[in-house]
């Protein structure tokens, strides 16, 4: 039997992992599988050899912090892979434990074929990495068209998919009007994944909803939230006595409840991808400690942070960042766009006309599926 080990190293990873898993399966039933994932890779039964919130760090200064726990991670992974000792070791995302664990198990092993999904994003910084890459990872999958030119250019094997968010999907309907108030509109928020992504940004959204509160009394704020996070979040809402918040955490609901939304604040990331996709009005916001965002500025090369942003090189999308991202500015930016529907018009219609260039004729899902067969 055939042996597939999936390497993901945080929750958007394991969502994006498990879309191709799913489509992988309808051709290829006889596969035995080992993961480091989530739950999303779990609803496909397939089991991990620990829990990803184990690994799920975020920051440099975190990354020091957690240094030794962090490379006995990957000791602890690198052995578990050569256990199983897969045809495929598919890595997902997280370059920076994924790639790490891929170099060191290519050189135990070298007849283990290594596919990774999720270029690190060397079009931001460090584009030297693309000749490193390439002697240990036998093919990368790209979400971005724009990318192909940088793994082109070191001659490593590539192949652009699309992103898989942006695949057409068949979803049950679902009547939200049984869950929530009727003739209330909902504002989907977006806070994280991540802990400490969660621990810095609550407390400025819940400030934020306070301001709306003052000025608007017609909105319900969902907070979309993993099942991992949904008690965190929820102690956040508590401790402030905010009656107009809920929080979601079945995929199955999160999406018909973003489509409904009128508006998304949310935390920088692959997220943004899905708001876009939906056809809804956003912003994003981020924020991290400051000797982090020191490193990172100095480290990168573009002017945005979000991807629709990067490839319009322009914003589209509002970018609420370190200082900005303060209930005051968070508040001022909502209420310019709930108030104007032209400002609200035009930004859908570049984000679909940037998002038309990330996709293709084929479902990406599809096409890093087949990736994965020629490699079998």
């Amino acid at each position: 039997m055939k042996k597939i080990f999936i390497l993901t190293g945080e929750p958007s990873g394991d969502k994006l992992a498990s879309k191709v898993i799913q489509e992988f399966k309808k051709d290829n039933s006889e596969i035995e599988y080992l993961s480091v994932g989530g739950e999303n890779l779990n609803a496909l039964g397939i089991k991990s050899i620990y829990d990803l919130k184990e690994i799920t760090y975020i920051g440099f200064t975190n990354v020091i912090k957690n240094i030794f726990t962090i490379n006995n991670k990957i000791n602890e992974t690198v052995k578990a892979i050569k256990d199983f000792n897969p045809d495929i070791l598919f890595t997902v995302d997280s370059p920076d434990f994924t790639l790490r664990v891929a170099e060191r198990v290519k050189k135990l092993n070298s007849s283990i074929k290594t596919i990774h999904y999720v270029a690190p994003q060397v079009w931001v910084w460090r584009e030297g990495r693309v000749k490193k890459i390439k002697k240990f990872i036998d093919h990368i999958l790209l979400l971005f068209n724009f990318e192909k030119p940088y793994f082109d250019k070191e001659d490593m094997s590539n192949e652009f998919v699309g992103h898989p968010l942006l695949d057409e999907s068949t979803e049950s309907k679902i009547d939200i009007n049984q869950i929530f108030e009727k003739n209330k509109a909902l504002i989907s928020v977006f806070p994280g994944s991540r802990r400490t992504e969660i621990d810095i940004l609550m407390p400025i959204l819940l400030d934020f909803i306070k301001l709306m509160n003052s000025n608007y009394q017609d909105f319900i704020y969902i907070f979309h939230s993993t099942k991992q996070q949904y008690d965190l979040i929820k102690s956040y809402i508590k401790s402030q006595n905010i009656k107009n918040c809920e929080i979601i955490s079945d995929d199955k609901i999160k999406s018909h409840i973003l489509k409904k939304s009128i508006f998304a604040v949310a935390k920088s990331g692959t997220v943004s991808l899905e708001i876009c996709k939906s056809k809804v009005p956003s912003i994003i916001l981020y924020k991290m400690n400051f000797l982090n965002y020191l490193i990172v500025r100095s480290l990168v090369k573009v002017k945005f942070a979000n991807i629709i942003n990067i490839a319009a090189g322009k914003e589209v999308i509002p970018e609420l960042l370190q200082t900005k991202c303060n209930p005051k500015d968070l508040f001022k930016s909502v209420s310019s766009f709930i108030e104007n529907p032209n400002k609200i018009k035009e930004q859908i219609e570049n984000t679909q006309s940037i998002l038309n260039t990330f996709k293709t004729d084929t479902s990406s899902s599809k096409l890093a599926s087949k990736a994965l067969s020629k490699f079998l």
